[in-house]
């Protein structure tokens, strides 16, 4: 009993984490009138169930990554999140996200190592890459002897780009064990649903034909995509690298963006952000 309270207590924290991981989305895209705030609030639970409690990573930046695991985000678009989970968790100081977006800084529209940006390994954004440079990173973890884990995130528009599959061919094929790849299978994208612009189709089957374990999971619900998480890092040993299906809303959990794909690339108005901001607890304070 005491271990599943433990549990609770920790999954309560981390769902603290989230919200205000979510109110900084959306007062960064806000405060400059641009950015993805829809996929990247419906992200904001695996960056920080991620980054708060399964990997192994060091704050005290370097590039090498050699005896850490490592994270690459593909569908570079939502960096608001990727760029507040950072900060929150110590990277680079809290109050640079006021920075978003705008001219010189480090924070662009879209990740880069600019400027030595920490936390940063690959610039992203063209979409379709970001399986590959990870799958490149696992190999050469399993060549240096080091047992750490690569994860990736990846969109499920992006899943219609054909680099896509050439690296999904490739991880198995190798037997990168050590790497996990999250899809955010939101059923949206910016002209539309996946099925309007290019239906996806059964894309766990896919995987499994290429020689992946498939997991799917609700990747808005914290203690469901936390004993995924652990269930796929468990698997390693089998040979074969982990897809995970993860289900999530995009503008999660804002009432007035989900189930629809207009908030994929829209800044909210003066009026819609305190709209939103009232839908989430501030619990670690607003820079």
């Amino acid at each position: 009993m005491t271990q599943i309270n433990e549990q609770i207590a920790q999954i309560s924290e981390l769902q603290k984490v989230a919200s205000q991981v979510r109110r900084d989305i959306l007062r960064m895209v806000h405060g400059v009138g641009s950015g993805h705030p829809g996929g990247a609030l419906g992200c904001a639970d695996l960056f920080v169930a991620l980054y708060f409690k399964h990997m192994e990573h060091n704050k005290e930046f370097s590039m090498d990554g050699i005896n850490e695991d490592l994270f690459f985000l593909s569908n570079g678009h939502i960096s608001a999140v990727f760029y507040s989970t950072l900060a929150r968790a110590g990277y680079f100081p809290v109050s640079e996200l006021a920075s978003h977006r705008k001219i010189n800084s480090r924070l662009q529209g879209h990740p880069t190592p600019y400027e030595h940006l920490e936390g940063i390994r690959m610039a992203s954004g063209s979409l379709g890459q970001g399986l590959s440079v990870a799958i490149g990173a696992a190999e050469a973890k399993k060549l240096n002897n080091d047992d750490k884990f690569v994860y990736c995130l990846m969109g499920d528009g992006e899943q219609q780009e054909g680099q896509v599959w050439e690296a999904a061919m490739y991880a198995p094929h190798n037997k990168l064990d050590n790497l996990i790849a999250f899809i955010d299978y939101n059923n949206a994208q910016i002209d539309g649903t996946t099925e309007e612009v290019c239906d996806l189709l059964d894309l766990g089957k896919k995987y499994e034909a290429f020689g992946w374990e498939v997991m799917h999971v609700d990747g808005n619900d914290m203690l469901a995509l936390d004993e995924c998480i652990t269930k796929a890092k468990a698997s390693r040993g089998n040979g074969k690298p982990v897809a995970v299906i993860m289900k999530t809303d995009m503008g999660h959990p804002i009432d007035f963006m989900v189930g629809t794909h207009k908030w994929h690339g829209v800044a909210p108005n003066d009026e819609q952000l305190e709209n939103a901001l009232s839908q989430l607890e501030e619990t670690l304070g607003d820079y």
